[in-house]
């Protein structure tokens, strides 16, 4: 019976996403923003009142969490576990029938730099997960990784103390397979922490109206003379 339930409850979830419309909604809450429902109406394709429907439907699974902030209201991602089922769903899809459509500015951006949630993906996370891993900064395994003393004194030079603020049940480094390098990125408290810094620093810009991320001038330089990386 629990092996039926548990197939019931699979097949509901993968339901929920599968439907066009929810599967943007939930790709566009991929860049770890709060957003509201005209704005994922849009990014749906859908008009306002099925959008609401779907996120009733998404929230009800809890694969979304409403926020209030006065008078407005905004919806995310509930967890990092679903991103991280998101971003899993995606590199499966890589896989999967070639379709014929020409690659665009918008898909080069999303594969050189993203947010996956609230840490670096494509071809910036992937090289910032090499460059920790060669320098002994992080030692990696198939889905987590422990940060060594020399990366723990990396870190603090760097800004980030992964030891401050709220830890919950969150693991301090993770991996994420990467949808679009088909390799692990880093996520977890250090990928979080990670991402936050270059924001800080003005390394890294948001994209209008996508989860692509651009490097800056400033980021170029701060990246090379950091991690040894040089990224467009």
């Amino acid at each position: 019976m629990a092996s039926m339930v548990s197939g019931i409850t699979l097949a509901e979830i993968a339901a929920l996403i599968g439907d066009v419309a929810r599967a943007n909604i939930l790709s566009a809450l991929m860049d770890g923003r709060a957003l509201t429902a005209g704005e994922l109406a849009w990014h749906g394709g859908v008009g306002a009142s099925t959008t609401s429907g779907h996120l009733a439907k998404l929230s009800e699974a809890n694969l979304i969490a409403l926020e209030r902030q006065g008078r407005h209201r905004y919806y995310r991602l509930a967890s990092p576990e679903v991103a991280q089922a998101i971003e899993a769903l995606m590199a499966v899809a890589s896989f999967g029938p070639r379709r014929h459509r020409p690659v665009g500015p918008k898909d080069e951006a999303l594969r050189n730099a993203r947010t996956c949630y609230d840490h670096l993906a494509g071809r910036l996370g992937i090289a910032i997960a090499d460059s920790l891993s060669l320098r002994n900064h992080v030692v990696l395994s198939e889905s987590a990784g422990v940060i060594t003393e020399e990366g723990q004194r990396f870190l603090c030079d760097l800004g980030i103390d992964l030891d401050a603020g709220p830890k919950g049940s969150r693991a301090p480094c993770r991996t994420c397979l990467d949808w679009s390098e088909r390799r692990p990125h880093l996520s977890g408290r250090l990928g979080a922490a990670l991402c936050t810094r270059f924001f800080e620093l003005g390394w890294i810009a948001r994209i209008k109206d996508s989860r692509a991320l651009s490097v800056t001038a400033e980021g170029r330089g701060g990246l090379k003379s950091t991690f040894g990386i040089e990224i467009g």
